[in-house]
């Protein structure tokens, strides 16, 4: 499996950070696209996030339009937008590839490959659901950055890890993760 990771400029550099770690270990999944924002740059470096480094990972620039990303016809089988800003949504919502983000993200739904959220914003305004459920409807997955309580995380990491695990799975990879009623 060939993915995409966006990065964008919202808040929560670590599900990013964990993701990557995920796709990286993950044996079905042999490249990674990573494209960040310019503002993605500037959160990841004030939240003090490290992002992984692996032979697996290919770093794209977002402003790349020439790019394999680009194109329907390249093999990219899915993506995640891990923080997603609200203002990426709404861009991706309207069809709007001002970037290489954006643009792969409409490749995504396009070709009905999986483009998974994880959004970032809280509260919600009626602009951000009426795109939520626009980018829902044409086949996107959008998994607040909402973490679950259920089995008690001691830490922050296992308090996010319950949201990269899902991202990562609704990529329809097995990833190895306690599930509710264990």
């Amino acid at each position: 499996m060939n993915v995409i990771v966006a990065i964008t400029g919202a808040s929560g550099a670590i599900y990013a950070r964990q993701v990557l770690g995920l796709l990286i270990d993950n044996k079905e999944v042999a490249n990674i696209a990573l494209v960040l924002s310019d503002h993605a740059h500037d959160v990841v470096e004030a939240e003090g996030v490290t992002l992984p480094k692996s032979e697996k990972i290919e770093l794209f620039k977002n402003d790349d339009m020439w790019s394999s990303l680009a194109s329907g016809s390249a093999r990219w089988d899915a993506m995640i937008v891990v923080p997603c800003s609200m203002g990426t949504v709404g861009r991706i919502a309207s069809g709007v590839s001002r970037t290489l983000i954006e643009r792969a993200a409409d490749v995504m739904l396009k070709e009905r490959r999986a483009l998974v959220t994880v959004v970032r914003e809280a509260p919600y305004s009626l602009i951000h659901l009426r795109n939520l459920t626009t980018i829902t409807e044409a086949g996107a997955i959008v998994i607040p950055a909402s973490p679950s309580f259920y089995f008690q995380p001691q830490t922050i990491e296992e308090l996010t890890m319950t949201i990269s695990q899902r991202a990562v799975e609704m990529l329809g990879t097995e990833v190895k993760h306690r599930s509710w009623g264990e």
